[in-house]
């Protein structure tokens, strides 16, 4: 086997390690219960004692580069501090990788997670060999990373790539963030729900009020089975979708030009219905995408001519992140030779 790295995604749903050699391959993945649980020091064990059990299991046949960590909220990377996570209460200002890096003997890159996934879609998804690109996920929020010349672009203080918070609408939906009007506010999945209810609110969309009283896990995942139904009231949220995401990358595109834009996390799910609405927008706000869109932009992707702005749907899924942490060490071993 080939000297292998061990990503690992700390989320709030669960915790998922895999060791990935230097090729790529997925190696082993393990994925630990089904409840972050609220103990730091209980996560911490866990997280350590899988990652031993992997690094014991291919010692003989490979070495281990480093440890890549990918975990969502605000980070300080270069003292490797969690400043404070949404999704891991009690974890404010807490030295994850120096702990990690005591326990284990071993080099440890602490990453925000977005940060991670784009690093795994432009390793192995879909900007393979293109080492300029940005990335949106849409989740329960919606995430934001610059890669440039195959690095991860921080910023000033590690913060940059916030996207989700691009002003959308100046007078709009009031975001947790202090704004009003943010691309998250529009296109992540707790913002398709909102939208779904305020429709039914207005006295209309009787099929997304029907299922909103049948369903107790009304979700975006309930709208978007709706809209491949045909319910025209469910595919005009995911359009407003991506009306949204079309301000937000006719912004980029005109700021930055760069070649490759990929949109993931979970809502992605819903590109056919969605991505329609993002050229639209784009071809209207902006001229830079407007002189370089493919002729195809639905069908555009890996191969196409980086003289073309491309926006197309990711392809690793809920691991990009696995596979961009344990890039993270291996980039680092490139660095230190």
């Amino acid at each position: 086997m080939n000297n292998f790295a061990i990503g690992v995604d700390l989320g709030g749903t669960n915790l998922r390690i895999a060791a990935v050699d230097e090729h790529g391959h997925l190696v082993e993945k393990i994925t630990l219960g089904s409840k972050i649980p609220p103990s730091r020091d209980h996560v911490i064990d866990d997280m350590c004692a899988a990652i031993l059990g992997l690094t014991e299991k291919y010692k003989n046949s490979a070495s281990l580069l480093g440890i890549g960590i990918g975990i969502a909220g605000i980070l300080d990377i270069r003292s490797g501090l969690v400043r404070e996570s949404p999704n891991l209460p009690g974890w404010v200002d807490y030295p994850v990788r120096a702990e990690i890096e005591r326990r284990l003997d071993t080099v440890v890159v602490l990453e925000n997670d977005a940060n991670a996934a784009a690093l795994g879609e432009q390793w192995l998804g879909a900007a393979r060999n293109f080492p300029d690109m940005a990335m949106i996920t849409l989740g329960t929020g919606v995430g934001g990373a610059l890669v440039l010349r195959g690095k991860i672009w921080h910023g000033m203080l590690g913060m940059a790539g916030e996207f989700g918070h691009t002003t959308i609408e100046p007078e709009g939906n009031p975001c947790g963030c202090g704004n009003r009007g943010c691309l998250e506010q529009y296109a992540s999945a707790t913002a398709v729900v909102r939208m779904a209810k305020e429709a039914i609110a207005s006295g209309g969309a009787l099929v997304l009020a029907r299922a909103a009283q049948s369903d107790a896990e009304f979700n975006a995942e309930s709208i978007y089975s709706l809209a491949i139904q045909g319910d025209e009231d469910a595919r005009r949220v995911f359009r407003r979708v991506g009306r949204a995401l079309g301000i937000a990358l006719a912004t980029l595109v005109n700021s930055l030009n760069l070649p490759m834009h990929v949109i993931g996390g979970g809502v992605s799910h819903a590109w056919e219905i969605f991505s329609p609405a993002i050229f639209e927008e784009l071809r209207r706000r902006s001229m830079v995408y407007a002189a370089t869109a493919p002729t195809d932009p639905m069908a555009a992707g890996q191969g196409a001519s980086t003289r073309k702005t491309i926006i197309t749907r990711a392809l690793l899924g809920s691991d990009a992140g696995l596979y961009g942490a344990a890039r993270l060490p291996m980039m680092a071993a490139v660095t230190r030779r």
